[in-house]
């Protein structure tokens, strides 16, 4: 009896001794799989982290190749315009040697004429001194068309040279201009698989932005439709006057009248075919589409309540909600319509671009 009760007891400690172990490997189990869970969320923290360093470096490397190449498009520019003029000239001198030439040729055949048919022994001296002044003036004639053909030849001889030196600047540039632009295509191709989670995010917002565009009348009105940043107490744009977003040449001011007979609102700005685009400031993509009679058109919100218009662009580096830096590209354009009409709006305001922006 008593072995049976020890037997007994022996197996009520046993069984009771189960839970308590059970209960600690499950403990275990549990804080290994936190500790681990901790440990991949710092991973992930830290990939975040190191991408969105990856994002900023890749747009502080698109600004300063963007500037490279919007600068070299503008040198190579000025290279074609002088070696189109230097051709000119070379067409004119060689047009007027042809003239100096049949002078010379003609200047000769008097000299010729007159040598061959010498009038020294005529009777009376007046015929001797007529054959003589027309010698003299065949004479002076042929030394003058010669000067004048030594002259254009050694200017012809200059155009030459600068031409040739001109036309090396021109291929160097080139050559530099092809390799910083193989270099933004590639920076652009690394910012858009970088912006491929936000472009995920978009297809509500892109339906929302495409009923607007159907609805807006005006630029202003789209504008004023995309939103803006938060109006403030503080009016500034930046402290100092920024760059427009492309080279070119002014040819509309902020209230001048356009071809319309319209007052202007914003500035219209001649450029190249191609031009480089780039975000006059940091900002953020509110639209980027077509919109009639304007081409692709980006507008960009701004702090204090800015925004930025920029029309007629022939294509479009850049999503809507896209984050942008000063001076990153954000397209090219048009070169069947290269004429840039830049609105700056505060509110419900068009504001001059002069008071944010250097003249171009």
């Amino acid at each position: 009896m008593l072995k049976s009760k020890k037997a007994l007891y022996g197996i009520v400690v046993c069984c009771g001794s189960l839970p308590a172990f059970a209960a600690n490997t499950e403990l275990t189990k549990i804080q290994n799989q936190i500790k681990q869970t901790e440990l991949q969320n710092k991973k992930i923290e830290q990939q975040l982290k190191t991408s969105a360093k990856d994002v900023e470096q890749t747009k502080k490397q698109l600004v300063k190749t963007a500037d490279r190449v919007s600068s070299l498009q503008e040198q190579r520019g000025a290279l074609l315009k002088r070696i189109a003029e230097l051709d000119n000239q070379r067409n004119i001198i060689n047009a007027e040697l042809a003239k100096s030439y049949d002078g010379i040729a003609d200047a000769t055949a008097s000299m010729l004429f007159i040598a061959s048919n010498p009038n020294f022994d005529s009777q009376t001296m007046h015929d001797y001194v007529l054959t003589s002044v027309l010698l003299s003036a065949a004479s002076d004639k042929f030394d003058e068309q010669i000067t004048d053909a030594t002259k254009k030849l050694k200017e012809l001889d200059k155009i030459h040279d600068e031409r040739t030196t001109e036309k090396e600047k021109l291929d160097r540039s080139t050559k530099k201009y092809t390799n910083e632009k193989n270099e933004l295509d590639k920076l652009l191709k690394t910012r858009s698989a970088q912006n491929e989670k936000l472009k995920n995010q978009q297809i509500a917002l892109q339906d929302k932005l495409k009923k607007l565009s159907a609805q807006a009348k005006s630029i202003s009105e789209l504008s004023a439709g995309v939103g803006s940043s938060e109006m403030s107490s503080d009016a500034k744009f930046s402290k100092r006057k920024l760059n427009v977003p492309v080279r070119g040449r002014l040819i509309v001011r902020y209230g001048e009248k356009t071809a319309l007979g319209l007052k202007s609102d914003g500035w219209r700005i001649h450029t190249r075919g191609d031009a480089l685009v780039m975000a006059p400031a940091d900002g953020v993509i509110k639209f980027a589409d077509s919109f009639r009679g304007f081409g692709k058109v980006v507008i960009m919100s701004h702090k204090n309540g800015y925004n930025t218009v920029m029309t007629n662009m022939g294509s479009i580096d850049a999503i809507v909600g896209q984050e942008v830096l000063a001076g990153e590209p954000i397209g090219r354009m048009n070169e069947n319509r290269p004429e840039m009409y830049l609105e700056v709006r505060r509110g419900n305001k068009s504001i001059d671009p002069a008071r944010l922006f250097n003249e171009p």
